[in-house]
């Protein structure tokens, strides 16, 4: 098997918790039970990444979309920044 086959094959496999982890750093099980929900490859995961760092311009300059599955995993990391914090009552 040559270098490339076997980086394609391992890209390729069902994500695990570790590549989560590997990947995105540690995530709250929440996070983890929807984003497993949707049964993401480690490429997924890898693209999902690039796009949460800020690099999502340098996967479209290159000519390669996002699969679905790995924006719907960018939106699962992303929800909770949209959200503004709770009023806080006066005291």
């Amino acid at each position: 098997m040559t270098m490339s086959t076997k980086s394609t094959s391992s890209a390729m496999r069902p994500a695990t918790r570790e590549d989560f982890q590997r990947l995105l750093g540690t995530l709250d099980d929440p996070k983890v039970i929807d984003i497993l929900e949707l049964k993401p490859t480690v490429a997924d995961i890898e693209e999902a990444a690039v796009c949460v760092a800020g690099d999502h311009d340098v996967l479209a300059k290159s000519g390669h979309h996002v699969s679905a599955v790995a924006a719907k995993v960018v939106e699962i990391l992303t929800a909770d920044e949209d959200e503004e914090p709770p009023p806080q009552q006066p005291t």
